[in-house]
C-alpha cells in the first residue's frame, strides 16, 4: 500500500483532506441516479417479472420464487457451526435489554377542560434490506429487526441477495432465530423498488432499513415519500482520537477494522503525540501486511486514511466535531474528561477496552449509524424509528369557547375565512 498521509492539523494538506472526506459523502454519481430510476420505474409496473429480470442480471440467476423456502432455512440451520448461533443469542440477547430501554410511552396530561397527548404506536410493515455482496453480515439481521420487533412491528419483510441461487446460511439462521418468516432471495435497487410498491409476491411496506452499496442507497433516497427509510448510509468510517497513553498497535488494528469493509472506508487518527502517530504509522503497515483483505483495507487506508497530529486535545474534539463520525474511539488517559467536548458522533466509544467491534456486535447498543458528517442530525437506528406518533385533542365546551377569539385572530390574520368560521360557527355567529 502507499504509507497513509501523515498530516498536521491547520495545514493546507489537512484542508485538503477535510475536503477529500467531503467529496467522498457527496453520493452517487448522476448515471448511477439514471439507471436505479429505470429499475425503480421498471418495478413498479412489471413487479414480479421485472424484479426477476434484474435478479437474472445481477446475481446470476432467475429464481422461479422469490421467497426463500422453508426447505432452504431447514437446511441452513443445519450447516451453521453452534458457537456462531451461541454468539448469535448473545447478541440478540444484549441487544434487546439495551434496545428496551428506549421504548416510548404514550402520554397525556390535562389542561383545564382540555385533555392533550401524544399517542406511540408501532408502524405496521417494515422490510429490511441485509446486504449480501462483498461480504454477508447476519449482525445486520440483528440491528434492524431487533428494534423493529421491541417496537412492536407486526410484519416484518427480509431482503438479501442470493449471488447465484446462495444466501449465506447465517443470515437466514439470524432471520429464524428472531423470528422473521418472509425471507427474500433478491437485493440491489429491484429490491428497495419491490418492497416500496408492493409486488404479487413481495408486500408494500411502510418502513426501509437496512445498509447497501451505491445502487442500494440511491434507491432508497429516491422512493422516500412512498415509504419512510431510515437514512442514507454511506461508506463507513472510524476516528480516533489518542494521546500518548495510547498503544498504537490498538489503534492501528481498529483502524484497519474499519478499512477492511470496503475501498472507500475512512480510518482517521487524531493524536496530540508525535511518537503516537509515527508507532501507528508503523504499525499499520505491520498488521496490514498479513491481513486476509489486505488488497481493500490497504486502498482505503491510502486513499481515505489519515494520521493527524494536532496541537492538544482540545483540538482533537474540534476536529472530530468537525468531521463527525459514523465511529468515534477515544484512547486517552482519562476519556470521560473528552466526553462532554464531543458532539457529533454516531457511537462513541470510551477507552482502550471499547473496540469498534464490540459495537458492531454484541455491546447493545445499534451498529446502524450516521455516516457521511450526518451524525450532526441523524442518530443510531432505535427503537424510535419503528413508531409514529399521533398527537391527541379533546376539548369541552368551556375551554373551547375560552380560545376561539384566538383562533380566529389569528385565522382572519392569514386570511384563511373557512378556518375562522369553523370556530364561529360554533359560537352561533355563522
Amino acid at each position: 500500500m502507499s504509507d497513509v498521509r501523515l498530516i498536521r492539523s491547520g495545514t493546507p494538506e489537512f484542508a485538503e483532506f477535510l475536503d477529500l472526506l467531503d467529496r467522498r459523502a457527496a453520493g452517487g454519481s448522476s448515471d448511477i441516479e439514471a439507471r436505479v430510476r429505470m429499475i425503480i420505474e421498471d418495478v413498479r409496473s412489471g413487479g414480479d417479472s421485472a424484479v426477476r429480470k434484474y435478479t437474472e442480471l445481477f446475481d446470476g440467476v432467475r429464481p422461479r420464487s422469490l421467497r426463500i423456502s422453508s426447505e432452504t432455512i431447514v437446511d441452513a440451520l443445519k450447516s451453521v457451526k453452534k458457537p456462531v448461533v451461541n454468539a448469535l443469542q448473545t447478541a440478540i440477547e444484549r441487544l434487546t435489554t439495551f434496545h428496551s430501554r428506549q421504548k416510548e410511552e404514550s402520554w397525556f396530561f390535562h389542561d383545564g377542560g382540555a385533555m392533550l397527548g401524544q399517542v406511540v404506536r408501532p408502524i405496521e410493515r417494515v422490510g429490511v434490506y441485509v446486504p449480501g455482496g462483498k461480504a454477508s453480515y447476519p449482525s445486520s439481521v440483528l440491528m434492524n429487526v431487533i428494534p423493529a420487533k421491541v417496537a412492536g412491528v407486526s410484519e416484518i419483510a427480509l431482503c438479501v441477495p442470493a449471488p447465484n441461487g446462495e444466501v449465506n446460511p447465517y443470515v437466514l439462521v439470524a432471520a429464524e432465530m428472531l423470528g422473521v418468516k418472509k425471507i427474500y432471495g433478491i437485493g440491489g435497487a429491484q429490491a428497495i423498488a419491490a418492497m416500496a410498491y408492493g409486488t404479487k409476491s413481495v408486500p408494500k411496506v411502510d418502513k426501509i432499513v437496512g445498509p447497501g452499496n451505491i445502487y442500494v442507497a440511491t434507491a432508497k433516497r429516491m422512493v422516500f415519500g412512498a415509504v419512510d427509510i431510515d437514512m442514507i448510509a454511506g461508506p463507513s468510517e472510524i476516528l480516533i482520537i489518542a494521546d500518548k497513553s495510547a498503544d498504537a498497535a490498538f489503534i492501528a488494528a481498529d483502524m484497519l477494522g474499519q478499512a477492511e469493509h470496503d475501498e472507500l472506508a475512512s480510518s482517521v487518527l487524531v493524536t496530540d503525540s508525535a511518537v503516537v502517530a509515527a508507532n501507528v504509522r508503523k504499525e499499520l503497515a505491520r498488521q496490514l501486511a498479513v491481513l486476509s483483505r489486505k488488497s481493500i483495507a490497504g486502498k482505503s487506508i491510502a486513499d481515505f486514511g489519515a494520521i493527524v497530529v494536532s496541537e492538544d486535545l482540545e483540538e482533537a474534539a474540534r476536529i472530530a466535531n468537525r468531521i463527525a463520525p459514523e465511529h468515534l474511539e477515544v484512547m486517552t488517559e482519562h476519556p470521560m474528561e473528552l466526553l462532554p467536548k464531543l458532539r457529533n458522533a454516531g457511537a462513541i466509544f470510551l477507552g482502550r477496552w471499547t473496540p469498534e467491534a464490540l459495537g458492531d456486535y454484541v455491546a447493545g447498543p445499534n451498529h446502524t449509524l450516521p455516516t457521511g458528517g450526518t451524525s450532526r442530525f441523524f442518530s443510531p437506528l432505535g427503537v424510535y424509528d419503528f413508531v409514529k406518533r399521533s398527537s391527541l385533542l379533546s376539548f369541552d365546551r368551556e375551554t373551547f369557547n375560552s380560545l376561539a377569539d384566538a383562533v380566529t385572530a389569528i385565522a382572519d390574520v392569514e386570511g384563511l375565512e373557512a378556518h375562522a368560521n369553523s370556530v364561529r360557527v360554533r359560537l352561533g355567529k355563522v
